[in-house]
């Protein structure tokens, strides 16, 4: 996978936007960078986490409650924490602090509770370009994604959708519904992904002038954003 940038992008679902902005934004203390309309009711509001961008997704339209397993916690390496330090926001995820190398996390860790973890750490090497860096952890860039077994993890994989906004649909539960990796050539990693066995989501598209974007879908159907910014002329 041809990386644009070396972090991951989280994004998050949500229908209290007042509440989440005070918790990311005052609690945590990330800078806030922008909000962008994304269609169907949605807007993102965009928090900066060394280098990864945390994505609000909210809409006022009520939401479905979250399935067990998926993206479960979000870890984030600060100076300002001694200890680990786990937070539930307001809509219960869990966001823990650590002290900068805690358990070699410099940047972030995103902890992902799935059906076999041996199925998603192959898919994250092999689809996604990842290295494994032991006890069921892959970096891929200076983001960490570790995985362990949910038992109460159900599969998902309805799809391929026609259009960016049936995959934001698909998404629309509370909590902790995808990820994004910054790449170089959205079309090219798309291509790269699916022929590794990733699930086809939706293919490439240019998202305005903003992005040109592809989703893709892990072994438990879990949703990945492939984003190349700004989107290449038409």
């Amino acid at each position: 996978m041809d990386l644009a940038k070396q972090t991951v992008d989280v994004g998050i679902f949500t229908n209290q936007l007042e509440a989440m902005q005070e918790f990311y934004g005052q609690k945590l203390g990330l800078q806030f960078e922008s909000v962008m309309p994304v269609g169907g009711g949605f807007k993102q509001y965009r928090y900066l986490a060394n280098g990864s961008v945390i994505k609000l997704m909210h809409t006022a339209a009520p939401l479905r409650r979250r399935r067990p397993g998926g993206y479960e916690t979000v870890m984030i390496a600060t100076p300002k924490a001694t200890k680990a330090e786990p937070l539930a926001d307001p809509d219960d995820n869990t966001i823990e602090l650590l002290p900068p190398g805690r358990d070699d996390v410099t940047q972030l860790e995103i902890r992902i509770g799935v059906v076999d973890p041996d199925a998603h750490l192959a898919f994250y090497l092999k689809a996604l370009g990842g290295t494994d860096i032991g006890h069921n952890r892959v970096k891929i860039g200076e983001t960490i994604l570790g995985v362990y077994h949910e038992p109460a993890t159900r599969r998902n994989s309805s799809g391929p959708f026609a259009n960016a906004l049936e995959v934001i649909q698909a998404m629309a539960e509370l909590g902790i519904q995808y990820i994004t990796l910054g790449v170089k050539d959205c079309d090219a990693a798309f291509a790269a992904a699916t022929a590794a066995g990733a699930a086809e989501a939706v293919k490439p598209v240019n998202f305005g002038t903003v992005a040109r974007i592809a989703f893709v879908r892990d072994p438990d159907g879990n949703f990945i954003e492939l984003a190349q910014r700004p989107a290449p002329a038409a």
